[in-house]
């Protein structure tokens, strides 16, 4: 994943906490995904907790995981 143009981008909300620092993220009313924290997020030791707004990357060959890059406030 590269280009930006490789990626997709989506919003979410985060519905569940995991081991790992895996998520269950909800994209769509009844459409779940996994979502893990991005290596910066884990250096900024950035919390995320069930609630919260996210913004997601998804690669288009799996799109049943994608990577957390961003909490809203």
């Amino acid at each position: 994943m590269s280009e930006n143009s490789e990626k997709i981008e989506l919003e979410g909300i985060v519905k569940e906490s995991l081991p790992n620092a895996t998520f269950k993220v909800e994209i769509a009313p009844g459409k779940t995904i996994l979502g893990i924290i991005s290596g910066k997020m884990r250096i900024h030791h950035i919390k995320i907790l069930p609630g919260d707004k996210v913004k997601m990357e998804l690669s288009p060959y799996d799109l049943s995981k994608g990577r957390i890059v961003y909490r809203e406030k």
